[in-house]
């Protein structure tokens, strides 16, 4: 049986990354505070602040990270004064210009959400995983995330049309397409960009827990 170690780094993440060395990391997945959220935890940090707050962290990542891994953000835009706040799209273009790639958007959907309602708009049930790279070409393990095909299989290929049977560009001129009976025999396909995931409900002392099954998912996707 393999050992694995396991090394933690207790502190502050502006003075810890600053130990850690260069292209040494093959991923990274953070849920860093939110704008203008649970302040008594975090202390609170202003969307107008917040991008410029965020890009010495990530400029620490950018060094730490092997070129072939891999840099997951869980955040969220906040709804201030009736409409959404924009400083997560500022800081997507921000990391952009500090030299990273914005490959991919994962949703988790919170699969446990309380509903809720408001004047003009209902309770949020999902969040971002933005996903960064610093090539375009990384390390990627999509065989070790597949799902089962699901039961639409059963009565959807037991009845193909000639369409279906060669590929079927889409109409919309997305350059994507399709052949349904690729799907014959399968038993386990890859997922979609959506995690439906519950959030934790063990550990009630923290005001934000995330369950692990969310960065255990990208772990298995982004390394070995």
């Amino acid at each position: 049986m393999k050992t694995v170690q396991t090394k933690i780094l207790l502190g502050n993440s502006k003075d810890i990354l600053k130990t850690i060395e260069a292209n040494s990391i093959d991923l990274i997945i953070t849920s860093p505070p939110y704008a203008d959220r649970r302040n008594q935890t975090y202390g609170g940090i202003k969307p107008e602040k917040y991008v410029n707050w965020f890009l010495p962290i990530s400029k620490e990542l950018l060094r730490v990270l092997k070129p072939t891994g891999t840099f997951i953000l869980n955040i969220k835009e906040k709804a201030e004064k009736g409409e959404r706040h924009t400083y997560v799209i500022e800081l997507i273009l921000a990391l952009k210009k500090q030299g990273w790639f914005w490959t991919e958007e994962f949703i988790w959907h919170k699969k446990n959400s309380f509903p809720g309602k408001w004047p003009n708009r209902f309770r949020d049930s999902w969040e971002r995983l933005l996903q960064f790279n610093k090539e375009k070409k990384f390390n990627m393990y999509q065989n070790a995330v597949k799902v089962p095909v699901g039961n639409w299989a059963t009565k959807r290929l037991n009845n193909l049309s000639n369409v279906d049977k060669e590929r079927d560009n889409a109409k919309n001129g997305s350059g994507f397409g399709k052949n349904v009976s690729n799907w014959i025999g399968r038993k386990m396909v890859y997922p979609t960009n959506v995690l439906h995931l519950a959030t934790e409900c063990n550990n009630k002392q923290h005001s934000a827990a995330f369950p692990s099954s969310l960065p255990e998912w990208f772990i298995k996707l982004f390394t070995k």
